[in-house]
């Protein structure tokens, strides 16, 4: 048996408010335009997430709900955890490790630079960035998520708004 993870990067966010916390930015424009059609794309790739977990912080929040509508997934359904704002690799195995095992397809939604570290330890592949709504699906050789731990991944796919649609993230 073998489990799948969905690491996706939030979409652009609004800087332009002075002193806002960094926990409640929004999305600014590309980003209301990108999640949506990053999730008209994995639905197109038939991406079907039995749990989506996300970061309670707005943009990540906003991201999750704008591309679980395309997938077809009930918002209701997505789990936030406190961990995964501001979240070391560590404190994202440990949200994973949490898992339900009869979840086999899990998408995190989250943060930079965490993401990035995370994909690069699970696959031991050079990611460098996951731009603003990038996303990636790696396989996992394992048969519960408490198994979960560093170079058992394969990545599947890395894509994001550039890449797909010309736009550019970052």
């Amino acid at each position: 048996m073998s489990k799948i993870i969905y690491l996706a990067r939030h979409a652009k966010s609004d800087w332009s408010i002075p002193g806002q916390k960094d926990f409640e930015r929004e999305l600014n424009t590309r980003g209301l335009t990108d999640a949506p059609k990053m999730g008209r794309k994995l639905h197109e790739m038939q991406v079907l997430p039995d749990l989506i977990l996300s970061s309670p912080a707005v943009r990540a929040k906003n991201t999750a709900e704008l591309m679980a509508e395309q997938l077809q997934y009930d918002l209701n359904k997505i789990v936030y955890e406190e961990e995964l704002y501001e979240a070391s690799v560590r404190s994202l195995m440990a949200v994973i490790s949490r898992v339900s095992p009869e979840n086999n397809r899990v998408m995190i939604f989250g943060h930079n630079p965490s993401l990035t570290y995370m994909a690069e330890y699970l696959t031991k592949e050079v990611i460098g960035n996951i731009p603003t709504s990038g996303i990636l699906e790696i396989s996992l050789n394992i048969d519960t998520w408490e198994e979960v731990s560093g170079e058992l991944g394969k990545l599947n796919w890395f894509i994001y708004p550039k890449l797909i649609f010309g736009t550019e993230g970052n």
